[in-house]
């Protein structure tokens, strides 16, 4: 269901499609039950939709621009931008960087990193999650989220590493079937020849050091060769560009992938928990 409250934290990028599409739809003498029932949506979607109280899904772009003629592509270019308009605020500086990133080196703690996501897992993940969030935001934040796979195939080629907790992997989510699609997923992304996937024992620590135990990291290269380092934690972020700062976190990072599995070792363990859950 659209939410009032949206009309008024509306990103630049829903709002500009928004008074788009209105006057498009004017200028061809449309009414909003005209253009839902040609695009299939209802009258009251295309309403939030004008409103800013709902953005348009990929869907609903493709729809208007057909309909109504858009000879210039805008509404296919700006699909992007309004995915960016659906991420939380403390994220979108991130993901605008992982969008143009020559190479990360990722290390999640308590859940699958989000580029390595399933929808049914993020869905679930998200959905779960507290306060509740409305089954809407629920589907937009899920959408944006596999949005950023774009990565994984994009040219240049983006060089990914990621490390997981075990206990990432042992942790259901949603419903054992749910999981299983999950395991299998980072089985098949781990097979990829950019990426390389590795696993952090749960027995770690019994030598007596656990390089991982400060949380999550995200270390970003630049196309310019920059390197940058992005923290989250209960919903608030941090975006670090200090070299020394970034520095102690890579150094950190390579001692945590010292300590993890081996690539080949770590594929099949997932595998492994894989068939344990069919």
């Amino acid at each position: 269901m659209a939410r009032a409250e949206n009309k008024e934290t509306a990103g630049a990028a829903t709002r500009l499609v928004a008074h788009i599409a209105r006057m498009m739809r004017l200028q061809k003498g449309m009414t909003q039950e005209e253009l839902g029932a040609e695009t299939g949506f209802s009258a009251a979607a295309i309403s939030a939709m004008e409103t800013c109280a709902q953005p348009a899904s990929d869907q609903m772009l493709v729809a208007l621009g057909r309909v109504l003629g858009d000879d210039l592509g805008i509404f296919e270019h700006a699909r992007d931008f309004l995915r960016l308009d659906k991420y939380p605020p403390q994220f979108k500086n991130y993901v605008l960087l992982e969008q143009k990133a020559v190479g990360l080196c990722l290390y999640a703690t308590l859940e699958v990193h989000g580029l390595f996501q399933t929808e049914a897992y993020a869905r679930a993940l998200i959905g779960g999650g507290y306060p509740p969030l409305p089954e809407q935001r629920v589907e937009e934040l899920v959408e944006a989220r596999m949005a950023r796979k774009k990565l994984f195939d994009r040219e240049p080629m983006a060089l990914i590493e990621v490390i997981l907790e075990e206990s990432v992997l042992r942790r259901t989510i949603g419903s054992p079937e749910v999981m299983r699609e999950q395991l299998m997923n980072l089985a098949a992304c781990a097979k990829r020849r950019n990426v390389t996937l590795q696993v952090l024992p749960l027995d770690c620590g019994l030598s007596g050091e656990h390089a991982g135990d400060r949380g999550d990291i995200n270390l970003v290269e630049t196309p310019d060769h920059d390197h940058l380092l992005f923290l989250e934690v209960q919903g608030e972020s941090v975006l670090v560009s200090d070299p020394a700062g970034v520095s102690t976190r890579a150094q950190r990072y390579a001692k945590i992938r010292s300590q993890a599995m081996g690539p080949r070792e770590s594929l099949g363990l997932i595998e492994q928990l894989a068939g344990e859950r069919e």
